[in-house]
């Protein structure tokens, strides 16, 4: 019996329903297929290395399975390609040092001390990562950084004027963007309610509510 893992990232625009229903679509595939499953893992939201279809994060999920033969690859591949929820994914066949390895780690046995750490920096990777409120690109997100607005918390607590004058010293090139819901983005991000971050996101052009400017 082969064993396999892949890894795929999921469009974090999506809605936290829509995301569960991607990555079950993948188990049931597998199991229909007369896979065994040995372990899911649900790692969630990260930073990615380099931006993908303009996103930089996505929700990360790892299936380990075992195949007789393999022949479930190619198909299981082909419905990641064609899914437009799937931004990227990876399957490796595992040798017998790669099973035991994951058999390990998950039995406490590698990486026990560093585990907790780890998450730790996996959650502060996601928390300061302020490109994921509409209208903060890289560039703005590092001055607000070297500003010492670092945090969903701390871009929470900021007053829109508070936000202009920190853009104000950035240049001409930052003065023209609208920080109105900057603050109320954040919020959301800070206390994890990503559905709702979505929703409002939607409604948004340039972190800017088109309807409030009507008003």
């Amino acid at each position: 019996m082969n064993q396999y893992e892949i890894t795929f990232i999921i469009d974090p625009v999506l809605p936290g329903d829509e995301i569960q229903t991607a990555a079950k679509a993948y188990e049931s595939l597998l199991t229909n297929e007369d896979c065994s499953i040995v372990h899911v893992d649900d790692v969630g939201l990260k930073q990615l290395a380099y931006p993908i279809n303009k996103r930089n994060s996505g929700v990360y999920r790892c299936i380990e399975f075992q195949s007789e033969g393999g022949t479930i690859v190619p198909k299981l591949e082909l419905a990641l390609r064609r899914d437009e929820r799937i931004m990227r994914f990876l399957t490796v066949k595992l040798d017998k040092y790669g099973v035991k390895y994951n058999d390990d780690k998950r039995n406490g046995k590698i990486g026990k001390k560093a585990s907790s750490g780890k998450q730790d920096a996996e959650k502060s990777i996601v928390k300061d990562d302020l490109t994921l409120i509409e209208g903060i690109g890289p560039k703005i997100g590092n001055l607000l950084k070297t500003s010492g607005v670092n945090s969903f918390t701390k871009l929470a607590a900021a007053t829109p004027n508070e936000i202009k004058s920190i853009l104000s010293k950035g240049g001409s090139n930052y003065v023209s963007h609208d920080p109105s819901t900057w603050p109320d983005q954040a919020q959301l991000a800070a206390a994890g309610d990503w559905t709702k971050l979505n929703e409002l996101k939607e409604k948004l052009i340039g972190g800017v509510n088109p309807s409030s400017e009507e008003e």
